[in-house]
């Protein structure tokens, strides 16, 4: 099954997110990640949905997805020309003994110390997925006491700009 990556605009109000959610579970298909937020006009929104699944489910997805009034666009933002990120929150054991050695992980990924305590360090960090794996690979052995992960969220590269579609569209 492979991994796919959608960008979907929809209409900013209540109930988008259920609607959009919804259709998955209704279907069956697991969604791996969902990131969503407002864009800059505050009327739409913008859910990055990653999935997995054959090319055939992932069409099924995108039909129906465009089914629903409030989704006014879906693009699958492909690896090659599109740029992913995902931020994660890591609470990491920290002694006088390995304090040094932890903040000197941090600053090899450039991540960021947000908080410190006398038994722990915060981090956060921000990269793709495979930069955040080698990170939490890493700190694991010193003891991590939570994790949270905002999941994947995208943009093609360069100029082009979901809501051109939309424009498009109207034209």
């Amino acid at each position: 099954m492979n991994r796919h990556v959608l960008s979907v605009l929809v209409v900013n109000h209540s109930g988008v997110l259920s609607r959009v959610v919804g259709l998955f579970s209704r279907r069956g298909y697991n969604i791996d990640s969902l990131s969503v937020g407002e864009t800059e006009n505050p009327d739409y929104s913008r859910m990055t949905i990653v999935a997995r699944g054959n090319d055939l489910i992932i069409q099924q997805i995108t039909k129906q997805l465009n089914k629903l009034v409030d989704v006014k666009h879906i693009i699958e933002l492909k690896p090659d020309s599109s740029v992913y990120r995902e931020l994660a929150l890591v609470k990491i054991s920290a002694t006088d003994n390995n304090r040094a050695s932890i903040i000197e992980i941090v600053d090899i990924f450039r991540a960021n110390i947000i908080d410190v305590s006398s038994e722990t360090l915060t981090v956060e960090i921000t990269g793709d997925q495979t930069k955040v794996k080698a990170f939490l690979d890493l700190v694991e052995t010193y003891g991590i006491k939570e994790i949270v992960r905002t999941g994947l969220t995208a943009l093609e590269r360069g100029s082009k700009e979901i809501k051109q579609y939309i424009e498009n569209e109207m034209d």
